[in-house]
């Protein structure tokens, strides 16, 4: 199994009438990456098209035959690509085998009926008797289940399913199935989390439990003393998994204990806070704080899966809400998009998907994932000089307005949407923090600003005293 596309093609499989060639090139567009029709691969190499291909000499086998050599050059070359496969490509043992050990293979869903509305009337020489095209429909399914890493029916299921990312109401419920291979699992839960939903978590995973972990709720969960702990306590060899239940720091501090113990296990995500399900836990970044700043000492360490339930967002706290919503409104200005005026779960899945595109492109944050830090440069500063006692939304909401002011933008949404009250830190302290961001170099801040919403500007370098002008109007008195 393939946890995620982070450094392998995408290949799309699906039945005809499901969209692979259109949902292919956008995936491909939205990821940076080369799409590869396999069909029209196949034409542009024959001269022929496809239904001249199936009327010629050899019919459909010798087409078969000359798809699969298709398909496994476009697996073979080194560059991840997004490679749509036609219907049938699955039904050769020889693909099936590449796709496994080459390919993250999402399965683009598509009901009998709206496929058979797509392709009748076509020129498509396996879509001419509806009785034989829905009995062929019914003979590959269990092809498609056997390929399948992910799935997903428009670009965003696509984008979160290459990512690594289930997201689906009830899906703690699911856990068991979710949580990939059949080793032994520990879980690290938030302490108020686990008696929330702890035994639910465990219940799912079944027989696979060997233990579960509290850790604090808030930054103290990522202290050094709560890692060491951590360390002590965890008996998984590697070929176990580590889940992460809670938070933003649940997952961060969990993370990268995963990352450290035995120089790397497997992990899985259960973000049950807003902030971990739009920004936490997605792109596979893991942390702790040390005194001086956040998120200091950590590591890059992708999950093989990150689960998302929207439906454990109903018993998350008004403060926990709004400390979210400032994730909410700063991938919404990123995005140039209004996500806060949505329905909260379709807000969850636009944003969560925006995310990971974004992680995708740039898994080690060399270039455009930086973006993410819009406003962040600010929230760290402030919460590094309240030893990590300010919200993190709070904070966010506080830097978003400090980037807005300082892109020469109106900061009415912030304003509107999360109210941002100045708060009261040591200013020295604040600046010093900002100065170690992780962003800086040599002690100069780059900030993340915007030309408008859905176009950010990296990299920013202002005079100091702008800055230090601007991180002064966040602090009361």
């Amino acid at each position: 199994m393939a946890p995620h596309a982070l450094d392998r093609h995408i290949a799309l499989v699906g039945f005809m009438g499901a969209g692979k060639s259109a949902r292919g090139r956008e995936l491909a567009e939205r990821l940076g990456r080369r799409f590869v029709d396999v069909d029209r691969k196949i034409e542009a190499d024959a001269g022929a098209s496809i239904p001249q291909l199936f009327a010629g000499s050899g019919g459909e086998m010798a087409f078969r035959l000359r798809e699969c050599r298709t398909v496994l050059d476009a697996l073979s070359t080194a560059d991840p690509a997004v490679i749509a496969l036609g219907g049938g490509a699955v039904t050769n043992r020889q693909v099936r085998d590449a796709l496994r050990e080459q390919a993250c293979t999402l399965l683009v869903e598509v009901d009998v009926e709206q496929a058979w509305e797509r392709v009748r009337g076509t020129d498509r020489p396996l879509a001419q008797d509806e009785a034989e095209f829905r009995e062929r429909y019914e003979r590959r399914r269990p092809l498609y289940d056997e390929v399948a890493d992910g799935r997903g029916s428009d670009l965003e299921g696509l984008v979160l399913a290459a990512a690594g990312i289930h997201l689906e109401a009830g899906a703690l419920e699911r856990l068991g199935e979710l949580v990939p291979g059949n080793g032994p699992v520990e879980i690290a839960a938030d302490a108020h989390v686990a008696g929330i939903y702890g035994m639910e978590a465990q219940l799912a995973l079944g027989a696979r439990v060997r233990g579960l972990h509290e850790l604090p709720p808030g930054e103290d969960a990522k202290s050094f003393g709560t890692l060491e702990r951590l360390w002590r306590e965890l008996r998984l060899d590697r070929q176990g998994t580590l889940v992460a239940l809670g938070g933003g720091t649940t997952t961060d501090a969990a993370g990268f204990a995963a990352a450290t113990w035995l120089r790397g296990i497997d992990w899985v995500a259960v973000p049950t806070t807003l902030v971990g399900q739009v920004d936490a836990a997605i792109g596979g970044k893991t942390a702790i704080d040390l005194p001086g700043g956040k998120n200091l000492v950590g590591a890059f360490h992708w999950p093989i899966r990150t689960v998302i339930d929207p439906a454990l967002l109903d018993t998350l706290p008004d403060d926990e809400l709004a400390n979210g919503r400032a994730e909410l409104v700063k991938t919404g200005l990123l995005a140039g998009e209004l996500l806060w005026e949505l329905p909260l779960p379709d807000a969850v899945r636009r944003s969560a998907a925006f995310k990971a595109a974004i992680c995708l492109r740039d898994p080690h944050d060399r270039a455009e994932r930086a973006q993410l830090n819009l406003g962040h440069t600010f929230a760290h500063a402030l919460e590094a000089a309240a030893d990590f006692a300010l919200p993190h939304g709070r904070a966010v909401a506080l830097g978003l307005l400090a980037a807005l002011r300082l892109s020469g933008l109106d900061t009415a949404v912030v304003d509107e949407q999360l109210r941002p009250e100045p708060v009261s830190v040591d200013r020295d302290r604040a600046w010093a923090a900002l100065a170690r961001d992780k962003k800086a170099e040599d002690g100069v801040p780059k900030l993340v600003l915007l030309d408008a919403p859905g176009t950010p500007r990296l990299g920013v370098e202002l005079p100091p005293e702008e800055i230090r002008a601007a991180l002064d109007s966040l602090i009361a008195g």
